[in-house]
């Protein structure tokens, strides 16, 4: 193994595991497909011949890899940051461990913007994996619409019908949800929970220094999702001053919804 891929490996990774665990949300899953990701790459390095570039090739084993993973697992629903919360408001363990996180953690910061990006993970797992990959691929990660197809091992075509539809289906989520967006939007988590960790910040005068928050009535519903994945786009899960509290209440919604849907047979399958 060369000592150049195992450098350009460990440049690519913090992207990789920020990718899984959007795709996931489980930081458990999300260790274990990078680091099988390392194996099998290494194991096959010989037969990586530079049709495209390292990145897209690795980028194509972890998506498989975790999407052997996903199969087997049911997608959640788009209320899933309503279920969470539901649960959220009556578990006191949970709230004390985000207060002592808050309280000791240097990445245990809460600000708005960073709680945007946290939704639109979970939200985003409500699409078919295909869609949800496509747009991680495209607006987050800013792969070309061949270097996606061949991440996915499809077509160009299904690519651009992927990535229209779950984009389409996720503005519609956000449009009826989301209170920064559409003031009468039922979803008012992220002020709910500064008013929490930050008890002494006026919540509105951080959401003016949110592009999205503050251009709410004067763009369309395309330009204001376009400004939600810049901040996503900007922020990486694993290493950002509010890391610890945001991978805390991921956990939470991951096991939340996993207990749901095991309770919910009628709940939709995954489609791949």
């Amino acid at each position: 193994m060369s000592e150049q891929f195992t450098t350009e490996f460990e440049h690519i990774r913090p992207q990789l595991r920020a990718y899984i665990l959007r795709m996931t949300a489980s930081v458990a899953d999300t260790e274990d497909i990078v680091q099988d990701t390392w194996i099998k790459a290494s194991q096959n390095i010989g037969a990586f011949q530079g049709h495209s570039s390292l990145k897209t090739w690795l980028f194509a084993i972890a998506s498989n890899l975790a999407k052997d993973q996903l199969r087997r697992k049911k997608r959640w629903t788009e209320d899933c940051t309503d279920i969470c919360r539901q649960e959220a408001l009556g578990n006191r363990a949970f709230f004390e461990e985000a207060m002592h996180i808050r309280q000791h953690s240097p990445q245990g910061h809460f600000e708005i913007k960073e709680h945007i990006a946290f939704c639109f993970t979970c939200i985003a797992k409500s699409l078919p994996l295909e869609q949800q990959l496509a747009l991680l691929l495209k607006e987050v990660y800013g792969f070309k619409i061949k270097e996606i197809a061949e991440i996915m091992a499809t077509s160009e075509a299904m690519t651009k019908y992927h990535l229209h539809t779950g984009r389409s289906k996720m503005i519609d989520i956000f449009e009826r949800r989301c209170a920064l967006i559409n003031k009468e939007g039922v979803c008012h988590q992220c002020t709910e929970l500064n008013g929490i960790f930050n008890p002494k910040q006026n919540a509105q005068v951080e959401l003016v220094k949110i592009d999205m928050a503050r251009e709410a009535g004067n763009k369309d519903k395309e330009a204001l999702f376009d400004l939600r994945m810049q901040i996503v786009q900007h922020i990486d899960p694993f290493d950002s001053d509010a890391a610890a509290l945001q991978l805390h209440h991921l956990e939470h919604n991951r096991t939340v919804m996993e207990a749901y849907l095991r309770n919910n047979p009628s709940a939709p399958e995954e489609t791949v």
